[in-house]
């Protein structure tokens, strides 16, 4: 490859510790900055903060050597030719994003500069921060001439972040000078010229020598709002099969073979298609308001927007009903919950559906006893054990004499459930599944009661005698 490029890594949450760790992979000479002095401390010791594929093998493979991790921001700056600025941009109350932790890294790493640095937006953000991080810049006397501005927002998966980016859809660089173009362009060259896909040790994805990742050159306002656009759009697709999802079950059709019909088209696609509890997470719900503030702010009414955010809000409030038309009374009734994180191979909770669900099962009076393979530690930060709320080793644990099981994230284990064994552990056979992980004629042959998301219900005939049917099932 080119000469490797000092690079500086501001933050080490999803973003910045993804990026600090491949960029180290692609071969340049990475310091990533927190101000959390534990966390910190955990990286040196090769701990690893978040649940996240191939991110622990990357860490011991560079930890220590291609990626270092400090507190010292002004020394990591000075020893930097690219600054990537990856803190959290929370959601306010209006919607917008907080830029407060933005704000102040800058104020930060206008202290620090001596010489010419790229400063590069890798936070989420709203049209024109560019525009901001330079007036903070100069109202610390930072010369123009010191500093170019880039906007290089990320389009991660929590799960599949690793491979996202050594494997990316695109690279999108909002720039505005040839100096600051020639080094993104040097930082991403392993990956858009081929040759990281070239090396034994590479991650195997998508990508390869001969369909290199591609790089677009835009304006720093366009990055921005592709980023933004992006998200909002794959958001729409999540709420318009939900929508439909709705309509399908009135008329007893299913949802699953219309979003395969709808899939089929090219120029729509299948990804996203999925009827289930809605979106949820640390990005989709924040973008969506932040996209819809920004509109405001220009004097404009993006109703799709408001729209999108309000079937997913309700689609949670149709799955509760669910759960309550099926058992009828929910006070004293036992329910498994599988699944607490967001999505699936996750251990992120932030804004997760199944946390919503929860919520309003214990209000009501349930009991709930829950199960997931990565997320317990944290949803218990949130939902603390009590008489109501408990945690189990396993999912049949959690199963152990439930009135109902249900199925709240799409996590791989839950889709391959030994039925049989889970009919000899409930109380009753009856799953109600958010997430369509199973056919209903398969529920049925294993003697379950079956409700889903956009298909007709699945009601077994014998439900008076779930164990014999569990046993003829086996």
């Amino acid at each position: 490859m080119s000469k490797p490029v000092s690079i500086c890594v501001i933050g080490s949450g999803y973003v910045g510790l993804v990026a600090a760790v491949c960029f180290a992979e692609m071969g340049h000479e990475v310091i990533c900055v927190d101000n959390d002095e534990r966390k910190v401390k955990m990286l040196h010791q090769g701990g690893v903060p978040i649940y996240e594929q191939h991110l622990p093998e990357l860490l011991r493979k560079h930890g220590g050597r291609n990626v270092k991790f400090t507190t010292n921001l002004g020394e990591s700056v000075k020893n930097s030719e690219a600054i990537f600025i990856a803190v959290g941009t929370p959601q306010g109350d209006t919607g917008a994003a907080d830029l407060s932790f933005v704000e102040a890294v800058v104020s930060e790493i206008a202290n620090a500069i001596r010489e010419y640095k790229v400063i590069v937006e890798k936070s989420t953000v709203p049209v024109y921060t560019n525009e901001w991080i330079s007036r903070v810049l100069h109202r610390h006397g930072v010369a123009p001439n010191d500093f170019d501005i880039v906007s290089n927002p990320e389009f991660l998966r929590e799960g599949t972040a690793i491979s996202d980016f050594l494997h990316p859809d695109r690279i999108v660089v909002g720039v505005g000078t040839e100096r600051a173009s020639e080094l993104l362009c040097r930082i991403y060259a392993p990956l858009t010229d081929g040759s990281y896909y070239q090396r034994e040790d590479a991650l195997p994805g998508v990508c390869n020598p001969h369909k290199p990742a591609r790089i677009l050159l835009t304006s720093a306002q366009s990055a921005e709002i592709i980023k933004h656009a992006s998200n909002a759009f794959l958001a729409l697709k999540i709420s318009f099969i939900n929508a439909v999802a709705n309509l399908a079950e009135t008329v007893d059709a299913d949802i699953e073979e219309i979003a395969a019909g709808i899939g089929m088209d090219s120029r729509i696609g299948p990804k996203f298609l999925r009827a289930g509890l809605g979106y949820g997470g640390s990005c989709f719900p924040k973008d969506v308001a932040a996209f819809q503030w920004v509109a405001q702010q220009q004097g404009l009414k993006f109703q799709l927007l408001e729209e999108i955010r309000r079937i997913n809000d309700a689609q949670q409030d149709v799955y509760f009903n669910k759960i309550r038309s099926t058992l009828w009374t929910l006070r004293g009734k036992r329910v498994a919950a599988l699944g607490l994180a967001f999505k699936a191979d996750t251990d992120d909770i932030r804004e997760s559906p199944a946390i919503a669900v929860i919520r309003k099962l214990l209000e009501a009076g349930a009991c709930v006893t829950a199960y997931d393979p990565a997320a317990m530690e944290k949803a218990q930060q949130l939902l603390a054990p009590s008489e109501s709320m408990q945690y189990a080793a396993n999912l049949y644990e959690a199963s152990k004499d439930a009135d109902a099981v249900l199925i709240l994230t799409e996590w791989k284990e839950f889709a391959e459930i030994d039925l049989p064994r889970l009919n000899r552990a409930v109380k009753f056979p009856i799953v109600i599944d958010g997430r369509n992980l199973y056919h209903p004629d398969r529920m049925a042959e294993h003697g379950f009661t079956y409700v889903s998301i956009g298909r007709p219900g699945r009601y077994y005939a014998t439900q008076g005698k779930p164990k014999q049917a569990a046993l003829q099932a086996e």
